[in-house]
């Protein structure tokens, strides 16, 4: 790759096609405000209809109500960027794929910090299914699926989209679990895709190292797309010769935000595992 056959708006496309394969919080939630969205430091209105009254119909004058909407902010308060060099002589020994397989690392970097950030956000809003934290083993591990199952449940959370992502200790435990193994053959068998590794007790299961821990304990966190919005956007790649070696520079500033705007459709639960590490 040179400098001169560089083109920003096709190594935009190939980065967010990999962001897009790499992400597990981020496909978990809407992009419905992704478009709105052009540098770092934009803020998104996100105006939500309130409730409907049902009222008793008597055969007198309907009353019409007014719709009352309550508004949020999403913030693009993420700016996170990626720079490199190309020197001549490896691009010359270089086999060809040399622009792929860069975007390709750069998606990931990218990708991992960006997962971490919203894990994070998620946690933080995520109302707890069971109080205080959990020693998860192979005996309990479903009983706590089945806990956060039923605490969204009782916020009336939508069926349909259902998910939980867990870390891969919680994961090992759950293999042992026949209910889990055995469940629907297709779907337990199913190529996996940024990170899913099947179905239980109506949630699809994803393994994340990006769980949030803090001192040997994980968060686990269940809900469905509409609980949170996430957009994001490369805003800016260019690439520039080095004045002091022989060498070609790629940079690219990647910006991002996330809001919880359903917490009632979130539920997490803390666990441990015996000696509170993986």
């Amino acid at each position: 790759m040179a400098v001169t056959s560089f083109i920003p708006e096709i190594w935009a496309a190939r980065l967010l096609e990999h962001l897009d394969k790499a992400h597990v919080y981020a496909a978990l939630m809407n992009r419905d405000y992704e478009g709105e969205i052009r540098n770092a430091g934009d803020t998104v209105h996100i105006n939500t209809i309130g409730d409907i009254t049902v009222d008793d119909y008597d055969g007198t004058a309907i009353t019409y109500e007014a719709l009352s909407t309550t508004s949020q902010d999403l913030k693009i308060d993420q700016a996170k960027y990626f720079a490199f060099g190309v020197d001549d002589v490896e691009k010359a020994q270089a086999l060809p794929g040399l622009v792929e397989a860069a975007t390709q690392r750069a998606a990931y970097a990218i990708n991992d910090t960006a997962d971490q950030f919203l894990a994070g956000v998620l946690a933080d809003s995520a109302t707890p299914a069971i109080a205080g934290s959990v020693a998860l083993d192979e005996d309990n591990v479903y009983k706590t699926l089945v806990a956060m199952k039923v605490a969204l449940d009782k916020q009336n959370v939508p069926t349909e989209g259902r998910w939980v992502v867990i870390d891969p200790t919680c994961h090992g435990l759950l293999l042992q679990d026949k209910r889990f193994v055995s469940f629907g053959t297709d779907i337990t068998n199913e190529r996996l895709v940024n990170g899913k590794v099947g179905r239980a007790v109506g949630m699809d299961i994803y393994v994340s190292n990006n769980v949030p821990e803090e001192d040997g304990a994980y968060c686990l966190i269940a809900g469905v797309p509409m609980a949170a919005t996430y957009a994001e956007q490369i805003i800016e790649t260019e690439a520039l010769r080095d004045i002091d070696t022989f060498k070609d520079l790629v940079r690219g500033l990647h910006v991002y935000g996330a809001k919880v705007t359903h917490a009632a459709a979130l539920a997490s639960v803390v666990a441990t595992y015996g000696g509170g590490s993986q």
